[in-house]
């Protein structure tokens, strides 16, 4: 064991350290980003849905980015949603009805909406609401870092990883813990603009998403939503696109524990933030990282997988540092975005700061503020 997985896994916004008070000056780059992206409107109706357990200075930064707009803004406190489904009789009338009378949502949760049915993806799609979930991230750190990047580079990268995916028969994952695993019959999500009403997106903006119908092969998982960091290899074998085995002492025991029923892969992400955080990041910011990999298992329902409603038992898994290819072009080498050195991408970062700074993956160095397009007249 290299690691002491305990000591490296939060499991709510309670185990995260607050931010001082004065710290909400280099938060608002990052807040005023996330404004941006979701195109808030003078008088609009903005919902920030903050559990009780948010660190006030980010719910502050940002309900303050969302007035500067003077937008109509509302702050609703709530209890902690839960894992897995755990309580999914929970029936959040309140909060499912504050939503509903948002035209534009930021929700400062820890589990996310794959985690209860009256805010699951198909409910906000019936909604005519713009709908941002900081999942684990509404953090200082997170608001400090993966949020400064620009929003024109960040879509400039998943226009051009869309590209590169479209023709795509099959995506190679491999890692030099052992994971190999090839994935087909891609559906990718069409994401090349901020949301619209009807549709929710993650912030800080991470990747590009997609559907496979098939996979096949090892995932070694590095970081999970149900263990953590293991304290030993946890191997899940897929075959025609369902979980076969699942190895690796006490942490396989508990993702089996989490859906007794049986896994499948219900989605993969490709990280396209190059200012994410990965040491210090909680799991839901890592995977947004640039270069790296993360797949969504979630529970079989009645034992097949059932893609149009919550399996409850979903658990992200988490790839670091991976070497990534689409059929037989290279996208990343052990954890470096190659897009990154893409000519068209640098020209786009040009407009903010230099490319070498805007570009760069070590999110140690945070992007300074007048690099991050907070500064510009919106």
């Amino acid at each position: 064991m290299t690691t002491n997985p305990y000591a490296t896994s939060p499991f709510s916004y309670a185990t995260e350290p607050t931010a001082a008070p004065y710290s909400i000056v280099e938060l608002m780059p990052g807040a005023r980003n996330l404004m941006h992206y979701l195109r808030v409107a003078p008088g609009e109706r903005v919902l920030v849905l903050a559990e009780h357990t948010v660190d006030p200075v980010v719910v502050q930064a940002i309900a303050a980015a969302a007035a500067y707009r003077d937008a109509d803004v509302h702050i609703l406190s709530v209890a902690p949603f839960s894992p897995g489904g755990w309580d999914s009789g929970a029936g959040h009338h309140v909060e499912r009805a504050a939503v509903g009378a948002s035209d534009v949502v930021v929700a400062c949760t820890w589990w996310g909406e794959v985690h209860t049915a009256p805010l699951f993806f198909d409910e906000i799609r019936a909604l005519p609401v713009r709908f941002a979930s900081l999942h684990m991230s509404a953090t200082a750190g997170a608001l400090l870092t993966g949020a400064r990047f620009p929003n024109e580079v960040f879509y400039a990268l998943v226009h051009l990883m869309l590209q590169k995916l479209s023709t795509t028969g099959k995506i190679r994952i491999t890692s030099a813990a052992g994971t190999d695993l090839t994935l087909s019959g891609l559906t990718l999500m069409p994401d090349e603009e901020p949301p619209g009403p009807g549709q929710w997106r993650p912030f800080p903006y991470g990747g590009v998403n997609f559907w496979p119908s098939e996979a096949e092969g090892v995932l070694v998982v590095e970081d999970c939503t149900v263990t953590g960091v293991p304290e030993e290899p946890l191997r899940v074998v897929l075959s025609g696109n369902v979980v076969q085995e699942i190895a690796g002492g006490t942490a396989a025991d508990r993702l089996r524990r989490f859906s007794p029923g049986g896994f499948y892969l219900r989605h993969a992400l490709i990280g396209l933030n190059p200012k994410v955080r990965v040491a210090g990041g909680t799991q839901f910011e890592r995977e947004k990282h640039a270069g790296a990999f993360y797949c969504g298992l979630d529970a079989l329902t009645g034992g097949v997988p059932v893609t149009d409603a919550p399996g409850f038992a979903h658990c992200d898994c988490q790839v670091d540092r991976p070497t990534l290819y689409a059929d037989d072009e290279p996208l990343i080498d052990n954890g470096r975005l190659l897009l990154l050195d893409d000519p068209e991408i640098r020209r786009v970062a040009e407009r903010f700061g230099p490319p070498d700074v805007i570009l760069d993956d070590n999110p140690v160095m945070v992007l300074p503020r007048r690099y991050s397009g907070a500064t510009s007249s919106r």
